[in-house]
């Protein structure tokens, strides 16, 4: 049984971990765009082609933020099923 608990605890952990570590992540990536953002509207001698440039970047660190997310949420769910008979109640 404690097997058991210890398991289901380490798995819980090793999620909320990377959880608050992805979280604090993004937020550190959507501030960044937004002090880039303020930047790039007061850089008047930046053509436009090159704000375009920053913005296609910031969308691409998005969907690949998010994709991340995606596989690693999907990683945990099966490490949880196979788990699922070891860290049952």
């Amino acid at each position: 049984m404690e097997q058991k608990q210890i398991t289901k605890q380490m798995i819980q952990y090793n999620k909320n971990a990377f959880e608050a570590t992805f979280n604090s992540m993004a937020m550190l990536q959507d501030q960044m765009e937004n002090a880039t953002n303020m930047f790039l509207e007061q850089a008047a001698w930046l053509p436009a082609e090159g704000k375009k440039v920053v913005e296609e970047w910031f969308k691409a660190s998005k969907k690949g933020r998010e994709t991340f997310k995606s596989v690693a949420d999907e990683g945990f769910k099966k490490v949880e099923t196979f788990f699922a008979d070891v860290i049952k109640d």
